[in-house]
């Protein structure tokens, strides 16, 4: 009896089964983020952005604060010097807390007096040139100073280096300054061409003696440097302002509550610059952080139009614009558009598996 062979029956494989014995194949690429998260800030922008922010712009009211509280009650720069180191000894409590030395440790305590001296004479000359000289010019000329001497020791030391988009805005935002102070000193009044120049010179100090103290500060390493130097320059101003403001200049002790309300905004907004500008020189180059507070030239000559009602040349809004302009180019160009170490570490434990 003959059967028709019948095909063997075929075996049914679902979809698991599949899944199932599937040999072994490398994992999957992780999940890639979207554009606009790999985009992240630099340290170096992060420094800037606070030195523009809590920098700059802060320090913008502290000229012509300074100004008025003279015009209001007579008040010596020296005094209000005085006043804002006293504030700074109060970082003494923080220091304590921390059980941390409030001099600095000894390999950095000579450093840490250079620099809190250093900054005791920039601010003094800045203060005292506020008042002798337009607040808007004074300004202008400590930063360009500042900046300047800056690039100048970032090429003498040559221990990190500036892109070219630094380079063009450190050269356009010194432009600026060129700008808004030449015409100024060009046309400066006879009868008072020898006191003008002084106020010029002693913010140009001012300058040169800020820049040297952002690098000294740079230089500085251990944990608590921001908080102790900011101890120190209230130990050393304080020693130093009290004998000089007697033999140089006349104290008063202000009676209206208008020129105590000017010395406390300029003890503040001075302390939260200082505290800024300090924290900016760990995080991005000198020279930029200089550059990025020239914001302070432009807050400056707003206070100084709308509020001193001084006069404002098309020269000081022509200069403020460059310096602007400048603060951007700097500012734009330390974006980091790089992957993140996150990305750029699953992306090697991919390849190293396969």
């Amino acid at each position: 009896m003959e059967c028709d062979p019948t095909p063997p029956a075929r075996a049914v494989w679902t979809v698991a089964d599949l899944l199932r014995f599937s040999p072994p194949c490398s994992p999957p690429p992780p999940p890639r983020r979207p554009a606009w998260s790999r985009y992240r800030l630099s340290e170096s922008m992060k420094g800037l952005l606070v030195a523009l922010v809590g920098g700059g712009v802060p320090a913008g009211f502290v000229a012509p604060f300074t100004r008025m509280a003279n015009e209001a009650s007579g008040i010596p720069s020296l005094e209000i010097l005085l006043f804002r180191c006293i504030l700074h000894l109060l970082f003494s409590f923080y220091l304590c807390c921390r059980k941390a030395s409030c001099f600095a440790p000894p390999e950095a305590r000579l450093r840490s007096f250079l620099h809190a001296f250093i900054n005791v004479i920039s601010i003094g000359c800045a203060y005292s040139s506020f008042m002798v000289v337009p607040s808007g010019n004074a300004a202008t000329v400590r930063k360009g100073s500042s900046t300047i001497f800056s690039v100048l020791l970032a090429i003498c030391i040559g221990n990190t280096s500036l892109t070219g988009y630094d380079w063009f805005g450190l050269v356009g935002s010194t432009l600026g300054l060129i700008i808004m102070v030449v015409p100024d000193v060009l046309n400066l009044d006879k009868s008072t061409q020898l006191y003008d120049t002084f106020g010029y010179i002693l913010a140009c100090l001012g300058g040169i003696a800020l820049a040297l103290g952002l690098v000294i500060f740079r230089a500085l390493d251990f944990p608590t440097k921001l908080v102790t130097v900011a101890f120190l320059f209230g130990v050393v101003g304080s020693l130093l302002c009290s004998p000089v403001m007697f033999l140089l200049q006349e104290p008063v002790m202000p009676v209206d509550l208008l020129t105590w309300i000017y010395v406390g905004s300029i003890t503040i907004l001075a302390l939260v610059s200082f505290l800024c500008a300090s924290y900016a020189v760990t995080k991005a180059h000198p020279a930029l952080v200089c550059a990025v507070l020239h914001s302070e030239v432009v807050v400056t000559l707003a206070v100084q139009y709308y509020v001193l009602r001084e006069a404002v040349t098309p020269f000081d809004i022509m200069g403020a614009g460059v310096i602007l302009g400048s603060i951007a180019i700097i500012t734009a160009q330390n974006i980091s558009c790089d992957t993140t170490e996150e990305e750029d570490g699953s992306i090697l434990h991919v390849k190293g598996t396969e």
